[in-house]
């Protein structure tokens, strides 16, 4: 399963009701740092498909979104589960160090 695009409008739906663990991406399509983290997002959706919801939110189109969740720098992950957020990362982080906090999560 591919991430799943996210924003002000579907953001409750995709993560808060969420069944399962969500890892949201918060980026921007100026952001070197969040083109590096692309990759891994992408490869941990794949890897972790069925026990997490992997989600991308452009904060420059979701501003209201990356405000209530007090985006200020990114790339931000932020984990959620059971609508809260439980776990984040902020800057570009390596696939181990994420997929250590998922396997935390679920």
């Amino acid at each position: 399963m591919a991430e799943i695009v996210v924003n002000d409008g579907n953001f409750e739906t995709e993560v808060l009701n969420s069944d399962i663990p969500v890892l949201v991406d918060f980026w921007a399509e100026w952001c070197g740092p969040c083109r590096m983290l692309s990759p891994v997002v992408s490869a941990i959706a794949v890897k972790y498909e069925g026990k997490l919801k992997v989600c991308k939110v452009n904060v420059d189109e979701a501003m209201e979104v990356a405000e209530q969740y007090f985006i200020s720098s990114i790339p931000a992950v932020k984990f959620f589960k059971n609508g809260e957020v439980v776990n984040e990362s902020i800057g570009f982080v390596p696939q181990p160090k994420l997929e250590a906090i998922i396997e935390e999560l679920i």
